[in-house]
């Protein structure tokens, strides 16, 4: 898979989006990123998408195909957490968090497909979290939203395997981001203890992750999923 080919990342303006826009970028790769505000990362083309609205992610696709060509790899990393346990959770709560994480990949990959299913080719990566398979207290609906990815790239995987389309899921750990950044230092402690390697990663760290999935190299991974967690999770 050369290098010029044309990526698209979603919420590519902040935190690992952004640095899986740079890492293609600097690549070499076209790369597009979407982002509600924002600008993604230089080097990229930013359009506007809320990945909760078809017809503006349709129009991003568009927008993206005609200034750089069709987009063959597409990296559905846009995300929201509304955190609190079940019994506070509302039903806005739920919807709005699967909504976005697990219909936000839908909407993105169902536009994206139809250009891979054309060129034959096309990769689709999926970013959950560790706490999709581990879980987590507070977050039943993050967690929900990010496990579902699995099942997602699993039967993906079955319909468009045999085009030359795969569709794999990564799943980070804890990475150092603005929001690992808000924690306490004694809570940052903690959850280095509970991690082999006694560290977060770094975004550039999953980058490197999400790029190779993108390249040759593993053209014969799909339906996988990779966790970058420092062994946390410790595997599905």
């Amino acid at each position: 898979m050369s290098t010029d080919r044309v990526v698209l990342v979603t919420g590519g303006n902040r935190g690992i989006g952004r640095a899986i826009a740079e890492r293609f970028v600097r690549d070499g790769y076209r790369v597009a990123v979407t982002a509600r505000s924002g600008e993604g990362p230089e080097g990229t083309l930013t359009v506007r998408a809320d990945v909760t609205d078809a017809a503006a992610i349709d129009a991003a696709f568009t927008e993206v195909e005609q200034k750089l060509g069709p987009v063959e790899i597409v990296v559905a990393n846009a995300g929201i957490t509304k955190d609190t346990l079940l019994l506070r959770m509302t039903e806005e709560d739920f919807d709005s968090v699967v909504s976005t994480n697990l219909g936000g990949s839908f909407r993105v990959v169902k536009r994206a497909s139809k250009g891979m299913l054309k060129a034959r080719l096309g990769r689709v990566i999926l970013i959950s979290s560790v706490v999709g398979l581990y879980g987590s207290a507070g977050q039943i609906n993050y967690a929900a939203s990010k496990s579902a990815l699995v099942g997602f790239a699993r039967s993906l995987t079955r319909e468009l395997g045999a085009r030359g389309i795969t569709a794999n899921v990564v799943a980070p750990g804890f990475i150092e981001t603005d929001m690992t950044a808000e924690l306490t230092e004694e809570t940052q402690k903690q959850y280095k203890a509970s991690i082999p390697a006694g560290r977060f990663a770094s975004p550039d760290e999953v980058a490197g992750v999400v790029t190779w999935l993108a390249s040759d190299d593993a053209a014969y991974i799909s339906g996988a999923v990779i966790p970058v967690d420092g062994g946390l999770g410790m595997g599905h």
